[in-house]
């Protein structure tokens, strides 16, 4: 009978944060899952007897909108360029702040963190003046050098980048703090033995450091890669997807439709689309670091 009691204590601790789940996030995604087999907008949310249930007209009608095909496209566009660029820029950034140990580095440290912490719609607005096409500091440093000037935000292709661009410079910060963390945690009695054993700079980074960084590497490229997946802020903020919808993400799709044009249960469909894909692409990650594991 103790024993009964003493095993309800863990779960005593546990039942606030397991409520707040259910209420908070299981339950919006069951409901969220249900109003995508409908047609619910605005007059459906003032009265339910004007929502109709529609089956997977929702799902097939994405099939064939172009826009959401260009969502679809940017958002791996913004992926297969992003991702590598933060993991690359954040774990060299943090190879070069680990070694060093005086003030300086440690200024560096919190100037390369604070992007991470600071307000997106201040970030836009320094980098829309940089953007600027007649303006921005960017084009006034190509002016210096006799170049045309860029069309940052106005090409559907440069926008994209450049969107990718304030990303990367905004993202680096976290990950950078992440792998700053692993590389602490790594003793130094296997440098070392390095040393002594005569090992060079760079066989120490490949053949010490980064197999020793695999699994803070794994974490970020998992996290980073479904941030990026949900790649939302940066074109809202500064093109509201535009122009022509070169920059529209899949997230920001699901916005616009849901909140611009009141088509929840199209919306919603949208949602579970970027839902399946997210899932998706993390088990692949998963499969892949299982296998590399067992090699």
């Amino acid at each position: 009978m103790k024993g009964t009691v003493r095993n309800r204590h863990p779960f005593i601790f546990i039942a606030p944060a397991l409520v707040i789940l259910i209420l908070f996030s299981l339950i919006p995604i069951m409901i969220a899952f249900v109003i995508s087999f409908t047609d619910m907008d605005l007059k459906g949310l003032a009265d339910w007897s004007n929502i109709s249930f529609i089956g997977v007209e929702n799902y097939a009608n994405l099939l064939g909108d172009a826009v959401f095909h260009k969502a679809v496209y940017n958002t791996f566009f913004y992926v297969v360029i992003g991702v590598p660029l933060v993991i690359f820029f954040s774990l060299g950034i943090a190879l070069l702040l680990n070694y060093g140990k005086n003030l300086v580095f440690t200024v560096f440290r919190a100037v390369y963190f604070m992007p991470a912490i600071t307000n997106i719609i201040a970030i836009a607005v320094v980098w829309g003046f940089l953007y600027n096409t007649e303006y921005g500091l960017f084009n006034y440093l190509l002016s210096l050098a006799d170049m045309d000037k860029i069309p940052w935000l106005e090409h559907p292709v440069i926008a994209k980048l450049s969107l990718i661009l304030l990303a990367v410079w905004k993202g680096i910060g976290i990950n950078m703090i992440i792998f700053l963390a692993a590389l602490q945690g790594i003793p130094n009695s296997y440098y070392e033995a390095a040393k002594i054993d005569g090992a060079k700079r760079w066989q120490i980074l490949f053949y010490i450091t980064l197999p020793l960084l695999r699994y803070a590497i794994f974490f970020v490229t998992v996290t980073t890669l479904i941030g990026w997946l949900q790649f939302f802020e940066e074109p809202f903020i500064m093109t509201q997807g535009g122009p022509l919808d070169g920059t529209v993400s899949m997230a920001l799709f699901i916005y616009q439709r849901g909140f611009q044009f009141s088509e929840f249960g199209y919306a919603a469909a949208g949602s579970f689309v970027l839902f399946i894909v997210i899932i998706i692409v993390t088990l692949l990650q998963f499969k892949l670091r299982k296998a590399d594991d067992e090699i």
